[in-house]
């Protein structure tokens, strides 16, 4: 079972949406629209198995040397198959590609950032992040994710 990592496309728009909301409704990634995906597509990447898209993430510049890993999940029976990694290989390749020197995330998932070359780092290094979209988040003033970083060369 190889999975192949692509850009996403309008195409995956309702996919993207199914698999986001499956997340969201757990509590453990942000909602995303239609419509916010649609004007956001071009940050996406997928992972396909046979044709079918299993996973996806996505990058979100924060600053001039700064983007974050959002978005990052896979369909119930392709986890722990190493597809993950294949998706956060191809957005590490797009944040070098955009000469982008810092990859960050908020995760749940700490070991699986740590085993891709992440480090844990506080939170409020990250100020473009906490003005930009905690401000926004239910869980604002109770955040228990935790802020991972890798730097490129």
């Amino acid at each position: 079972m190889e999975a192949v990592c692509r850009k996403a496309t309008e195409n995956d728009i309702e996919t993207l949406a199914d698999l986001i909301a499956g997340y969201a409704e757990k509590g453990i990634m942000l909602p995303r629209s239609r419509e916010a995906l649609r004007r956001q597509i071009d940050s996406f990447v997928v992972a396909e198995v046979e044709n079918a898209v299993v996973g996806c993430g996505s990058l979100t510049r924060l600053g001039t040397d700064l983007v974050e890993i959002r978005s990052l999940g896979i369909s119930d029976g392709y986890k722990g198959l190493g597809i993950g990694s294949k998706l956060v290989d191809q957005l590490i390749v797009e944040a070098k590609e955009q000469h982008i020197p810092k990859v960050m995330a908020l995760t749940y998932e700490v070991q699986f950032f740590e085993k891709n070359g992440f480090t844990v780092v506080n939170k409020e290094i990250f100020p473009e992040k906490v003005w930009t979209d905690c401000v926004n988040c239910p869980k604002q003033h109770a955040c228990d994710e935790i802020a991972v970083l890798k730097t490129l060369n």
